[in-house]
């Protein structure tokens, strides 16, 4: 064929592929005018009021679920299937058959990988769901293992309109891997505001991980740039797509390190079409009162420790006591009598029994009044009714009873108890905590009631663990939780009780670990998340942040502490330029002016107490900045303080004053890691103060190198 035919050949199929893109986004637009529809008229069908107002949520779940974005592709692939080994043209075979079935079930067929499943007026469909089995061959398919796949089609776009295509011939050894133009560009493309999915760019050992079986827990050690995070986001849409009933029930929850992560994170679930996920904070699910006061740092550790997981249980155990006297009801012209042997059994049963201490006070109560029952249906011959059972439970004798042997408890009650009544704490926590530590959980000024408290955010874990002693607390089906690595042993404990019945995808780095109870062993961290037998498994190489980036934030890895393998990156593209400078704020603006140049996002990065210069240094210069917290804003430059930037991403990333960064806090070096890997173009680092040691270059390094421009690689 010549060169001439071979082109127009191309533009055929091109035109081909973009007639197939309007006919699915009219297909999908359908699809939703028919939900719409069903929406408005669902209470005029439905047969009753109940039945109107599960069908009026399910069908606008559904219209929100088949929203279309113009500007996201509706498909990213296609799988040509090649004709099954040993069929003649024309034969089919039955699925099921035999041997290889995986492959010749779909033998000739041709499928368009996309976000969501779309159908035509007939039911066939036009893209399938990234998540469906087929799918699968898309991300796993390879010229060793072609898996039926005789062609793998990857889509270029441009702004929602397809531009072009690329296709690697499985069938005969061709794989392009990282070596695909389409594929580079989609993971090298320019980011501004929220994160996107990765539905087109998933990798092998990714997609491993984002198909692993619901009941599987997996914890995630992932290195900077490797897709961590969007690893569980992708792990729980597909979870839903494959038992969304029951997870529709139990639900999936997302946990973050802050809201300005979750706020960056918040439009990927959507746009695969999965609308109703909990998002939350650790402090979040904690939140049962007020945080209205800090407390040292010292004070806190200790109240993140495990220990006070057993010194809240012997408090609440220490509230249970033995029966002294029996119990006599008056009841009209009768009187009932419990002796002291049975209210031992009663509590000494319902003690074994492990219940949450309210729901055992609620046993001992009905096991007292099942006796009065008793004595009731063998003196009058007949069985009392409801109101008298109620009534029996209320009783002066029996709440008595109750009151002495298994008093009611709050959460607030218990921990302002052990907080202020030193004879308490010394006795829950007897051999447990030292006479100093003890000292430190006292505050200098206790308040009188627990309403009087002023209480922290390690006093609101503290508050979480009794509630857990005390009442259940409702679970989800699947919890994935980033940025684990800073989750205390109380934290970790608050999320088991909330997945003690489901899964969990833990996902964290421990070298960006920067809480001072930050985990340094994941096995110690999935043993307190009730998980202990969960898999840990690495992601090591990156996709997004640049090589010289990586290798320049790898020399602080030797000084972490941790043991962790050291990041790898694909690209090679991308800048580093590491510069002294005499003014911080005038050499910012410069910066961020030369970024603005380029395409993307930019973001600024200092130690917090630095924040609000820089900002108004650039509003002098005449440039917008947002902040980490305004997922509206509109602006290209974001200033950022370190210590919210972790899970964050900016195409450029100016880094101000590293040894300022390092010296805020006791984990710095951590922190500052953190930082320098937020980049996925160009890292500047601009420093006045001598940059900290494990960045200093060493005898026969040759140090960064030469700022590099992207735009020219």
């Amino acid at each position: 064929m010549t060169l001439h035919a071979q082109e127009q050949s191309l533009d055929t199929e091109l035109t081909a592929e973009r007639e197939h893109l309007e006919e699915s986004r009219a297909a999908l637009r359908r699809m939703r005018e028919r939900a719409e529809a069903l929406f408005a008229t669902g209470d005029k069908v439905a047969g009753d009021a109940y039945t109107a107002e599960q069908l009026g949520r399910h069908m606008a779940r559904r219209v929100a679920e088949l929203a279309d974005d113009p500007t996201t592709p509706l498909f990213f692939g296609k799988l040509d299937f090649g004709a099954a080994t040993g069929t003649e043209p024309g034969e089919s075979r039955t699925p099921g058959a035999g041997p290889g079935d995986e492959d010749t079930d779909h033998a000739g067929r041709a499928y368009h990988v996309g976000r969501r499943h779309v159908t035509d007026a007939q039911g066939e469909p036009l893209v399938l769901d990234w998540r469906a089995p087929v799918s699968r061959s898309f991300y796993r398919a390879s010229a060793r293992d072609p898996q039926g796949v005789a062609v793998r089609r990857r889509f270029g776009f441009h702004g929602g309109e397809l531009t072009s295509f690329e296709d690697e011939r499985l069938d005969r050894g061709e794989e392009l891997g990282t070596a695909s133009r389409i594929l580079t560009a989609e993971i090298e493309r320019p980011r501004v505001g929220p994160m996107r999915d990765i539905v087109a760019t998933i990798q092998p050992e990714q997609d491993e991980l984002v198909r692993a079986e619901l009941a599987d827990s997996i914890c995630v050690q992932g290195a900077p740039g490797t897709g961590k995070t969007a690893v569980g986001l992708h792990r729980a849409a597909y979870l839903l797509y494959l038992h969304r009933e029951r997870l529709r029930r139990s639900g999936v929850l997302i946990v973050g390190p802050n809201r300005a992560f979750l706020s960056y994170i918040a439009a990927v679930l959507p746009a695969l079409g999965e609308v109703e996920v909990d998002q939350a904070t650790v402090e979040d699910l904690v939140g049962r009162v007020p945080v209205r006061a800090t407390e040292d740092p010292a004070v806190a550790v200790i109240k993140h420790d495990a220990r006070l997981a057993e010194v809240l249980r012997r408090a609440v155990e220490a509230h249970i006591s033995a029966p002294t006297e029996p119990v006599v009801v008056s009841d009209g012209s009768f009187r009932w009598r419990i002796g002291l042997e049975p209210l031992h059994r009663i509590v000494q049963e319902t003690r074994r029994e492990g219940l949450p201490y309210a729901t055992g006070r609620d046993r001992v109560r009905a096991r007292v009044v099942s006796l009065l029952q008793r004595q009731a249906e063998a003196r009058r011959a007949e069985s009392p009714s409801d109101a008298w059972l109620r009534r029996m439970g209320r009783s002066r004798p029996v709440v008595d009873f109750l009151d002495a042997v298994w008093p009611a408890l709050t959460p607030d009650g218990l921990v302002h108890l052990l907080l202020t009544d030193p004879d308490a704490l010394t006795a829950a926590a007897d051999g447990l905590l030292t006479d100093a530590e003890r000292a430190l959980l006292r505050p200098a000024k206790p308040a009188r009631t627990p309403k009087a408290m002023r209480w922290t955010a390690a006093d609101a874990v503290l508050l979480d663990e009794a509630a857990g002693l005390i009442e259940r607390t409702a679970g989800y089906g699947h919890v994935v939780v980033d940025e684990a690595q800073d989750l205390s042993a109380m934290q970790c404990r608050a999320l088991a009780r909330r997945s003690e019945h489901g899964s969990v995808t833990l996902l964290g780095d421990l070298a960006q670990g920067t809480a001072p109870w930050a985990a340094t062993d994941w096995h110690e961290s999935l043993r307190h998340l009730g998980k202990p037998d969960a898999a840990v498994v690495p992601l090591t190489v990156g996709f997004r942040v640049p090589a010289a980036v990586v290798a320049f934030a790898n020399r602080l890895l030797p000084a972490l502490a941790v043991d962790v393998p050291p990041a790898e990156s694909l690209r090679h593209d991308g800048g580093l330029d590491v510069r002294t400078v005499d003014d911080l704020p005038a050499a910012t603006v410069a910066e961020v002016r030369a970024a603005l140049a380029y395409d993307g996002s930019v973001g600024v990065i200092a130690a917090d107490a630095a924040v609000d210069g820089l900002r108004a240094a650039l509003a002098a210069a005449g440039i917008d900045a947002a902040t980490a917290d305004d997922p509206a804003a509109r602006a290209r430059v974001t200033v950022v303080p370190a210590t919210l930037v972790k899970g964050l991403e900016y195409d450029h990333v100016v880094v101000v004053e590293p040894a300022a960064i390092v010296a805020a806090e006791p984990r710095g070096l951590h922190r500052l890691y953190v930082v320098l890997t937020r980049a996925v173009s160009r890292l500047a680092v601009l420093h006045v103060a001598p940059l900290p040691e494990p960045l200093v270059p060493v005898a026969g390094d040759p140090g960064p190198p030469a700022p590099t421009d992207p735009m020219e690689q």
